[in-house]
């Protein structure tokens, strides 16, 4: 009976270790979470833009692209959702270039004129300055005619060239087209020209206010004739871009409107850039 007893016992306490709250088994680790996608790349939108024309184009000592025109461009790329890419191209190949789909548009001090208009697209105005005649401070002058027998460089394919071209040359002035504004300025410093027909802004951070031409200065009336400088600066496009037309008319109405503008102009600019 003992060993009956005893045998019962262990049965019992088996069965009691058997019936006890059993461990419950770990969880199964959660699966590992997939890394997060990355953002979709924007699309790009090439920019020609003539980096010789400071402060609207020119290059950082690093080489990086900057200027008015440059900040305005990634202003209207931000809000159209593009990627500016920047293309160096001479001023005289800009509109070639654009119908040759070597970019997407051109963000570079481009005035709006009728003749330009017979062969590209442009966007509502983003800014208006005049141009004027710069000489030798002390060069006598009254009119036009004054300058006879002097010899400006102008921009090839600019505005200026057009003025020039059509007011200057008639009254006996030599006019000399550059490839690049600033190759103008080397030469007006080495004695080769007299002077040029320039953007008031461009010329007064290019040249003017530069020790090089601390010697120069305006003469004559500004220059904004219609026939010759527009109607302002606009961004070009190939004929039929309509979209993309209205999106960049767009975004320039938003910077306008969100400050974006004004702050950028007030980088480079003590006074309204945009004009009438």
């Amino acid at each position: 009976m003992k060993h009956l007893f005893l045998s019962l016992s262990l049965v019992g306490a088996a069965s009691l270790v058997g019936c006890g709250k059993s461990e419950a088994p770990a969880p199964a680790p959660a699966p590992a979470a997939e890394p997060a996608a990355a953002p979709a790349a924007l699309p790009e939108l090439k920019v020609a833009i003539d980096p010789t024309y400071q402060p609207f184009t020119f290059k950082t000592a690093e080489g990086k692209p900057t200027g008015f025109d440059v900040d305005i461009a990634e202003a209207l790329c931000k809000e159209i959702k593009r990627q500016c890419v920047f293309v160096e191209q001479v001023w005289d190949s800009m509109i070639p270039g654009l119908q040759a789909k070597k970019y997407d548009a051109i963000i570079s001090s481009m005035s709006i004129t009728e003749e330009r208009l017979q062969v590209v697209d442009f966007s509502d105005k983003y800014y208006s300055t005049p141009s004027q005649i710069v000489v030798k401070t002390g060069t006598p002058f009254t009119d036009l005619a004054s300058l006879k027998g002097k010899k400006l460089g102008v921009l090839k394919g600019s505005t200026q060239e057009k003025y020039a071209l059509g007011e200057l040359k008639p009254v006996g002035v030599s006019v000399v087209p550059y490839e690049a504004q600033d190759q103008v300025y080397l030469d007006i410093k080495s004695g080769r020209l007299d002077g040029t027909v320039a953007d008031r802004v461009e010329v007064t951070g290019g040249f003017l206010s530069k020790p090089e031409g601390k010697d120069y200065g305006f003469v004559g009336p500004e220059l904004n004739e219609e026939k010759y400088f527009g109607i302002g600066m606009g961004v070009a496009l190939r004929k039929g871009e309509t979209q993309l037309k209205d999106e960049i008319n767009t975004a320039i109405k938003a910077i306008r409107s969100n400050g974006a503008y004004d702050q950028i102009a007030k980088k480079y600019f003590d006074f309204d850039v945009y004009g009438k």
